[in-house]
């Protein structure tokens, strides 16, 4: 379990939101995220990540600055934590459906989050405290469905 301390993941399946994949999903109800998307300070990724061209690097790294300090809310598949937090991004940013989806790949994990980066608070909000086992839970249960 050592490397959940080094690293923790924004799993793969977080961009089915962005890219419009429902899926299975459709036959689950999903519950309310507890951390409310709407309010977060979102300039971290519109001041970075610019159209026409949206730079991989550039939006890759403010997607990862914005959402790594809620990855706890953000990989928890049972809420719509993803979805929220998705369409906020797109309000505000006006991007094209599915771009950080398509363009943000790390490997098969996901995304990598630093300590670093999941220690810092977005908009003064404190992110979501949880254990290593169950981080690892939901990161075992995102990729069996990855692979499923």
């Amino acid at each position: 379990m050592g490397w959940f301390c080094a690293n923790a993941w924004l799993a793969d399946g977080v961009f089915q939101a962005s890219a419009g994949s429902t899926g299975r999903s459709l036959l689950q109800a999903k519950k309310n995220c507890a951390m409310n998307f709407e309010f977060q300070n979102y300039t971290i990724i519109t001041s970075k990540c610019k159209g026409p061209k949206f730079p991989a690097d550039q939006c890759c790294g403010a997607f990862k600055e914005f959402a790594c300090p809620f990855l706890d809310y953000i990989n928890d598949d049972s809420s719509d934590c993803a979805s929220a937090m998705f369409s906020y991004i797109n309000l505000y940013g006006k991007y094209p459906p599915g771009l950080f989806a398509n363009m943000c790949r790390e490997g098969k994990k996901g995304l990598a989050c630093t300590d670093a980066q999941r220690a810092t608070t977005a908009n003064g909000s404190q992110r979501a405290q949880s254990s290593s086992l169950v981080l690892a839970t939901l990161v075992c249960g995102l990729v069996a469905l990855l692979f499923h």
